[in-house]
């Protein structure tokens, strides 16, 4: 008697519908998390929210975190339809899973593989997936697997039909994915074990049926892969203070204990983190070589059964295939922190997953005693909610930034990077006590990032410890020379010090690395003016307003400038421009009364000072309120003392 499973597997749309809603079920917590770590920096900047900021994505190296236009153009089109409200950037990963978990059904279908729905199921709710759904930045991950696995699918078509279409249409969805995200590279050697599993009754591989074909598809995964390559070392690692040397021994290392790692995490999915520990290369040590001895045996083992079963020596070739990425080979960002994460393993761990689905379904088949028979067949069934409460927990340490870079903190107390983005997490609270010590720790556990020392500045020099702030940002400087922010920083501490002339040197040389950043412009023009040198203050000022005509602060200060040298009229254009630009700050209404006291003008000073006082009410700052009340007294007394000295100038004409 068939499997609830598979009566349910012979309705087209049932599986489909079946996977989204447990899929959107489990993810639940994450619904409304909040962007984390580098979210910011992959959904759409400002300056490219326009349809020519949209061609910037696709034609501007640079423009975008990382070189992945067709995901950068999903983004673009996210925040046209909900800005910045996370809730429809994460229904659309998970969507986007579930629809992955979908194809990938209906590829071991086609392939005829038992327990298809089962390992569709688990790919769609097993914990370690959750990186790759729950965080914003990880759609790359998403979109480039609904390609995946559709390009398989189409490639599937063709290996049965022939049909020119099937592979036209296989070739542009694995180029869509590429551009999606290059980890899907080596799907042309996942298709060559697949293809070798499926040969199992005719022998071997064919060059002109099975090889020859996939050789625009190889070429493809290479461009594309070398193309991320040389992106990611012009203009990622080439930015930061990593040490990649570490020669082919070590690599192998790195690659033959990750192995081990990501089989671990997918058989028992408990304690992960976010930050893995990243562990000593050692080469001299023989322990080390065991990681990589095993995997070789693993290997040996596998070939060695083929004569039984092409399956496990398939799988592992499909496995290590869609890890090699990130094996240690290459040069990622990531190892910066450590040497694996979960959303490595997306689309690897699906190997794994179908072999463990299928082994179990066979054994269920060829049990004899039918009511042992149905419980095992029902044991799939028994073992989902379990998966889905492990990624239902998962989940939810993706909330928000505070809960996951404690939990990091938790299970990896060696996590810098979790230390530091705690803090962060500090600062943007105004917790500046709890920032501080996590900086703290931060750089002792990793004194060679700048950004930590940096960030460690920032909160120092915002509790007014300038002088400890300022031996945190040269080390930052020192670390890191060339970073406008770092000299913006340094600068910024040393004006605050009172040290203007070592002030102004910073901002000019943080203005020769970024030209057009508003902030050092503004810093530089304060700095100058504070130093007497005025006129050259006011051109900062107005160069400033031409990269940005809405900065507050370039329009304050020339305000108040204007004011002090009299230019009155020009000082109001400038208030009311800043007003338009910020209607309800009180320092523009307040600094505006002073001005039209100063035109003679009482009337707009008290109409001005009335709407201060309005708002002073509505936000709850009620001594603020008085203080204007007062003011508004001292102006309506001024106002009357004018008009009688006006009236009496008119008795004395008339006289």
């Amino acid at each position: 008697m068939p499997s609830p499973i598979t009566r349910l597997s012979r309705h087209p749309l049932i599986p489909g519908v079946l996977l989204l809603l447990v899929t959107l079920l489990a993810y639940f917590p994450a619904w409304n998390g909040k962007p984390l770590w580098d979210d910011d920096g992959h959904m759409t900047a400002p300056e490219l929210r326009s349809l020519a900021g949209l061609g910037h994505i696709w034609t501007k190296l640079g423009a975008t975190q990382q070189y992945y236009p067709l995901v950068h153009t999903v983004f673009w089109i996210e925040h046209r339809l909900w800005g910045d409200a996370p809730l429809g950037y994460h229904l659309l990963n998970i969507f986007l899973h579930a629809l992955s978990a979908f194809l990938l059904y209906r590829v071991l279908r086609r392939l005829t593989i038992p327990g298809a729905w089962f390992a569709a199921a688990l790919f769609a709710l097993h914990p370690i997936e959750v990186e790759s759904v729950a965080w914003i930045s990880e759609l790359k991950n998403c979109l480039s697997g609904v390609f995946f696995f559709a390009a398989i699918l189409s490639y599937l078509r063709f290996d049965d039909t022939r049909a020119k279409r099937s592979f036209i249409t296989a070739l542009a969805l694995f180029a869509l994915g590429l551009m999606a995200k290059t980890a899907i590279a080596p799907l042309p050697a996942a298709l060559i074990a697949i293809l070798w599993w499926k040969r199992e009754q005719g022998g071997r591989l064919g060059l002109k049926r099975d090889l020859l074909p996939l050789l625009p598809f190889f070429v493809a995964g290479i461009s594309f892969g070398l193309f991320t390559a040389w992106v990611e070392r012009t203009y990622i690692i080439a930015d930061v203070n990593i040490n990649f040397n570490y020669g082919l021994p070590g690599r192998g290392l790195i690659a033959g204990r990750a192995i081990w790692f990501y089989l671990g995490k997918l058989i028992a999915p408990f304690n992960l983190i976010f930050s893995y520990p990243r562990w000593a290369i050692t080469p001299e040590s023989w322990a080390a070589w065991l990681y990589p001895l095993a995997a070789l045996l693993l290997a040996a083992a596998c070939w060695m059964f083929r004569g039984r079963s092409r399956a496990p020596f398939a799988v592992l070739l499909y496995f290590i295939a869609m890890l090699f990425p990130a094996l240690g080979f290459f040069n990622i960002f990531p190892f910066r922190y450590s040497f694996v994460a979960d959303h490595f393993q997306y689309l690897a761990g699906v190997g794994p997953m179908v072999l463990a689905s299928a082994a179990l379904s066979r054994t269920a088949a060829r049990i004899s005693s039918r009511g042992f028979s149905r419980a095992l067949r029902l044991l799939p069934v028994a073992a989902l909610p379990v998966l889905a409460g492990l990624t239902l927990r998962q989940a939810g340490m993706f909330a928000d930034g505070e809960t996951l870079y404690r939990t990091t903190i938790l299970r990896n107390p060696s996590s810098w990077m979790g230390w530091d983005n705690l803090g962060l997490e500090s600062l943007h609270a105004g917790n500046l006590a709890s920032a501080i010590t996590s900086f703290r720790r931060s750089v002792e556990l990793y004194p060679y990032d700048f950004e930590s020392h940096s960030d460690l500045g920032i909160a120092l020099m915002d509790s007014g410890l300038n002088s400890e702030a300022l031996d945190q940002f040269r080390l930052a400087s020192a670390i890191r020379p060339a970073d406008d922010q770092v000299l913006y920083n340094l600068g910024k501490c040393l004006a605050g010090c009172g040290r203007l002339d070592e002030a102004v040197v910073c901002y000019r040389k943080a203005l020769t690395l970024r030209p057009e950043s508003v902030e050092a412009l503004v810093n530089l023009g304060h700095a100058l003016v504070l130093s007497g040198q005025a006129r050259e203050g006011i051109a900062m000022f107005r160069k400033a307003l031409t990269i940005n005509p809405a900065s507050l602060p370039a329009l304050l200060n020339l305000g108040r400038l204007m004011m002090q040298t009299g230019s009155l009229p020009e000082a109001m254009a400038y208030y009311r421009a800043a007003l338009d630009q910020n209607p309800a700050e009180l320092t523009i209404l307040n600094e505006l009364c002073a001005a039209f006291m100063q035109l003679s003008d009482p009337d707009d000073a008290i109409r001005a000072a009335r709407k201060a006082r309005s708002l002073a009410h509505s936000t709850g700052r009620e001594e603020l309120a008085k203080e204007i009340e007062g003011n508004i007294e001292e102006m309506k007394q001024v106002r009357s003392q004018e008009s009688g000295a006006g009236i009496n100038k008119e008795k004395e004409k008339e006289q």
